[in-house]
């Protein structure tokens, strides 16, 4: 029974000296250090609330690309060139065969930047970028990741068909509407999400 007495005695003196310390949401603390209130003011219904939404480019028809037409403008990634090369495929013809039109391929400087980085076994890759025929397009952002570069200009501009045979690239661009992919497959240019309007080829 003395024990049970001793036991709870030290109990209550470790509760007092819990009960000393200043709560982090106390009043006295400076504001910079306090906590914040565990209860959440209740809502004011009278308040009107503001609610963002990401606006809808407007060159898009639900989820039609209206932007889209020959000439086509075609973004080019990294491994597309490379897979282009290993597959003995001349870029430029190969891309108004799949297409029908003419193609006008754009190369980023981050593309470019990546390519540089890979030293010279992509010397090849390097001088067919550096065709007449290719446009470069400038990049106005910091870094040289060219999957990040890539998605961002198209999501900003929707007249770009993306080629590309990343995966990861490719999933990424499928989240954002009316954007076509080209790949390599089988030995030939494919076109993925292409509208039929423009006579795209059914793959």
């Amino acid at each position: 029974m003395g024990k049970n007495k001793k036991t709870r005695k030290v109990v209550m003196q470790r509760f007092a000296q819990m009960k000393k310390m200043i709560s982090p949401s106390d009043s006295r603390i400076k504001l910079e250090q306090r906590a914040p209130p565990r209860k959440k003011k209740p809502e004011d219904l009278t308040e009107i609330k503001i609610k963002e939404a990401p606006q809808q480019s407007s060159a898009l028809f639900f989820q039609y690309n209206t932007q889209l037409g020959p000439p086509y403008h075609i973004l080019i990634d990294t491994n597309f060139i490379n897979f282009s090369i290993k597959n003995k495929l001349d870029i430029v013809q190969n891309m108004m065969d799949c297409l029908y039109a003419k193609c006008i391929p754009y190369i980023t400087d981050c593309v470019l930047a990546e390519l540089e980085k890979l030293g010279a076994k992509y010397k090849i890759a390097l001088k067919i970028i550096k065709d007449p025929r290719f446009e470069r397009v400038h990049c106005m952002h910091k870094g040289t990741y060219a999957d990040d570069c890539l998605v961002n200009r198209v999501t900003q501009h929707k007249c770009y068909i993306v080629a590309t045979n990343d995966k990861d690239l490719k999933r990424r661009i499928r989240k954002i509407p009316g954007v076509p992919i080209m790949y390599v497959s089988q030995h030939r240019y494919t076109i993925e999400r292409m509208p039929d309007a423009y006579g795209a080829p059914k793959t």
